[in-house]
């Protein structure tokens, strides 16, 4: 490794899992390689996931069988959040409501709360994750307690999941039609919030970590939140253009193509004149425009145009996309 790669920069990676280390059960193309390179250099290794299907250790054992380094530990989920947040919340023995997997049922009773799955069971709080094989019956339950008047904890609201054939609804589509029929909104436990984070850190005893994801909303935010480096990869949610456009809080330090860019030297952007130069390429903003020299297909130009467009809207609260001239082409 090179002293001036990415990386080299950070003393821990914590990385996302569905569209940066895997997409359904396959490992994406160079992932894992570059996990396993970071035991090597002495850079400590977190995974911090909003999927709350599985229990820790059965993603990592997951991990594991795609050849990636992870030990149950490594592994910092949105259910292990929610079982923390309810448990701090309601006395020891209080009912849960579990619209979700198995796994999350058990995070739930680690904290000493009893889960059950049903309104008739008086629970007097709901927890929701993700779960494939979440229907409509187990929404319906959700609601006739949320509207109860009942605590209700999301372990997260991504309302996107990268699978193996796409891109499909995530827990956030599901949060949102319990919040559609009972008009009320969850607490949230997991990413974006910052708590999981810090966790994550604190458990690899990491002060300067890089969070890696490849969503604006919760990856990017969360790690801003938690005030550690973030960087985009553009293997799963969010692409080139939805980047550019990213309002002020989720705009990532760093853009890669995929995990083996860490080991890269990542190039400088250079200001001069109201001109952004990275690499070959260079941007500048001209009114709601942004002029780029550069091939669209090279990173760097992207990395200049993203320069220019933040500098030139520091402060945006809603994304906001340019049009995009490219002048060389």
């Amino acid at each position: 490794m090179d002293g001036n790669d990415l990386i080299s920069k950070f003393d821990a990676l914590l990385a996302d899992l569905d569209g940066v280390v895997y997409a359904g059960p396959n490992a994406i193309p160079g992932a894992v390689e570059s996990l396993r390179r970071l035991a090597g250099i002495g850079v400590g290794l977190g995974y911090v996931t909003n999927n709350a299907s599985r229990s820790p250790a059965q993603v990592a054992q997951h991990l594991r069988d795609l050849g990636a380094p992870a030990e149950d530990h490594q592994v910092v989920s949105s259910s292990q959040a929610a079982g923390e947040l309810l448990g701090s919340l309601l006395p020891a023995g209080a009912r849960v409501l579990i619209t979700g997997g198995d796994a999350l049922a058990r995070e739930i009773e680690l904290v000493g709360l009893v889960p059950v799955r049903s309104e008739a069971e008086n629970p007097v709080a709901v927890v929701q994750g993700f779960h494939p094989d979440v229907g409509w019956k187990d929404l319906a339950e959700a609601a006739y307690v949320v509207a109860a008047g009942a605590l209700w904890v999301a372990t997260n609201t991504d309302m996107s999941i990268p699978q193996e054939r796409g891109i499909a609804p995530g827990n956030g589509s599901l949060v949102a039609a319990v919040s559609a029929a009972t008009g009320q909104l969850p607490l949230v436990a997991g990413k974006p919030e910052a708590p999981l984070f810090h966790a994550a850190a604190k458990r690899l005893a990491a002060d300067r970590p890089l969070v890696v994801g490849d969503r604006l909303d919760t990856d990017i935010l969360g790690g801003n939140r938690a005030g550690f480096a973030t960087v985009a990869v553009l293997t799963g949610v969010d692409t080139r253009e939805t980047i550019l456009a990213a309002r002020t809080l989720e705009r990532p330090g760093f853009l890669i193509n995929d995990l083996t860019d860490l080991y890269r030297p990542y190039p400088a952007v250079e200001h001069n004149a109201g001109r952004y130069v990275c690499g070959a390429a260079s941007a500048f903003v001209d009114g709601q425009t942004v002029r780029v020299s550069g091939d669209p297909a090279d990173l760097d130009a992207w990395r200049a145009a993203c320069a220019a467009w933040w500098a030139a809207r520091p402060e945006t609260l809603s994304a906001l996309a340019p049009v995009l001239e490219w002048l060389d082409h």
